[in-house]
């Protein structure tokens, strides 16, 4: 199905939960127990169902996202129903990869195709001060997910001035030692506003400068696809791919958006950077609901762009909305 501006969706980005065993700076606010206020998520059925209505609506591509989705013990239950849909042609899961290297293997066999992983510093220290977690559990999931039989593993890293600038040349290295793609994304108002001030934000720009003046200059691949997302990559002269994620700096970032976004607790999110939701959880609990009219309904109110540098203000942190 088209939106009103043409763009083809056929990508849904599913929470499977707000819960997270990390804190990352830019994801979850100090203090934050938004599942404490609610008695449950949704459950494997219930998210299974609502695939399967988007499937029928044409979507083919699908990624389990959170919070931390390793913490629900049925993800792989919930990813081996996505997979079995008749036009799921991709399974992606998005994670910290602290609790991949035991889940890595099960992923895999359930049908999930592509892991992304969240990797914001190689630095013991720093990557504690981001995330509050432990550097060895991530690096020990993303060599467990390297092993299995994904059809690839990249990486994240959030951009954050002052915090993890000096390690992007080493994730470059990294990423080339490991043949996986590094993707650098710009920082977001989903958690906090301060994030683009001038001493927090750190551009797509000024990153590839940082990395080129340590490894000479990237080639740009205008036309290489490495995912279903809005990255845009380059290769690094050691080899590796580099990918770039500018939210903010991109003039037309949104223009091939392709997905929607259901939370945790139910809803129905056309676009990540404006506050319109469409509650799938209350039709579904009370054995009314018409998923395929709802979807078609948010594919409908599906915005241009997002109002990031204008007007947002984050109602929710990006744990509550999904990776």
């Amino acid at each position: 199905m088209n939106d009103p501006f043409g763009r083809k969706i056929d990508y849904l980005r599913i929470s499977v939960t707000d819960r997270c065993n990390e804190r990352c700076l830019y994801c979850m606010p100090e203090g934050y127990k938004g599942w404490a206020q609610r008695p449950d998520h949704l459950t494997a059925e219930e998210l299974i169902r609502i695939a399967t209505s988007a499937s029928r609506l044409g979507f083919k591509k699908f990624r389990l996202t959170g919070g931390e989705p390793l913490l629900r013990p049925d993800l792989a239950t919930i990813a081996a129903g996505i997979a079995a849909l008749p036009t799921t042609t991709s399974l992606g899961l998005s994670t910290n990869g602290t609790r991949l290297a035991s889940a890595a293997r099960d992923l895999s066999n359930a049908g999930v195709t592509s892991v992304n992983v969240s990797l914001d510093a190689l630095d013991t220290d720093t990557y504690r001060r981001v995330t509050g977690g432990r550097l060895a559990d991530a690096l020990a999931g993303i060599h467990a997910a390297l092993t299995a039989d994904f059809e690839s593993v990249k990486l994240n890293v959030v951009l954050m001035r002052g915090v993890n600038e000096d390690q992007l040349v080493p994730l470059v290295r990294f990423a080339a030692e490991h043949r996986t793609p590094v993707r650098f994304i710009e920082l977001m108002p989903l958690t906090r506003t301060d994030v683009l001030s001038s001493e927090n934000f750190l551009s797509c720009e000024d990153a590839r400068a940082r990395i080129e003046s340590e490894l000479g200059p990237l080639e740009t691949l205008p036309d290489y696809r490495a995912g279903h997302g809005p990255a845009r990559y380059t290769r690094a002269q050691n080899g590796a791919l580099v990918g770039f994620i500018g939210a903010l700096t991109t003039p037309d970032f949104c223009g091939t958006c392709n997905k929607l976004r259901l939370t945790a607790d139910g809803k129905l999110r056309p676009c990540l950077g404006r506050h319109g939701e469409i509650d799938l959880l209350a039709p579904l609990r009370a054995g009314h609901a018409d998923l395929d009219a709802l979807l078609t309904e948010a594919i409908a109110n599906k915005p241009e762009d997002h109002t990031f540098q204008t007007d947002y203000v984050p109602s929710r942190p990006m744990t509550a909305i999904g990776g």
